[in-house]
């Protein structure tokens, strides 16, 4: 398994899989990603912004998708609570993770954290910030596995109410 930038020729699969995990999430009740988000237009800004990745399983092919970034994410600036690393030092943020369903419970998604928690420690970065519905219980209990603690609520561009956890990678 490897982890590499998307390239624009991702996109129908990144689509596909988004799909899939939007379907996964209204079978569960969960009212997260039912509201045309992420769509291929997102996809394609995090592509060209360089945020955009994709995981490759040993046969070429993309079995998962995440977007991650160093770049500070304007809604994290408010939160009811508060963040464990100052908001105003760099930190890293997943968005749009997602696993393809004929891939799902391998260990992928552990595999997408690693990866990026290991980006984070080469550069000096202390924190990974992540977002997520209040409905959805699979996504909190697997990041509070991983030493995900609870911080706050914040509230997306469109108004909706996002827990939001935080972890300490170096300090």
């Amino acid at each position: 398994m490897k982890i590499r930038h998307s390239l624009i020729k991702d996109i129908p699969r990144i689509v596909e899989i988004i799909e899939d995990a939007k379907e996964l999430l209204a079978s569960l009740k969960i009212d997260q990603w039912q509201n045309g988000y992420p769509n291929a237009e997102q996809v394609e800004q995090d592509i060209l912004n360089g945020e955009s990745y994709v995981v490759i399983n040993n046969k070429n092919q993309i079995t998962a998708t995440s977007m991650f970034t160093i770049n500070s994410e304007p809604t994290y600036k408010v939160i009811d609570g508060s963040w464990i690393i100052d908001e105003s030092k760099v930190y890293g943020v997943i968005h749009r993770l997602a696993i393809a369903k004929e891939y799902r419970k391998q260990g992928i998604a552990q595999f997408i954290f690693t990866q990026f928690h290991q980006q984070l420690k080469s550069k000096n970065i202390q924190s990974l910030k992540i977002d997520t519905h209040q409905d959805n219980l699979g996504m909190q209990s697997f990041i509070k596995k991983l030493g995900y603690k609870y911080c706050g609520i914040i509230y997306t561009s469109y108004n909706a109410k996002r827990l939001a956890f935080e972890k300490v990678i170096s300090e």
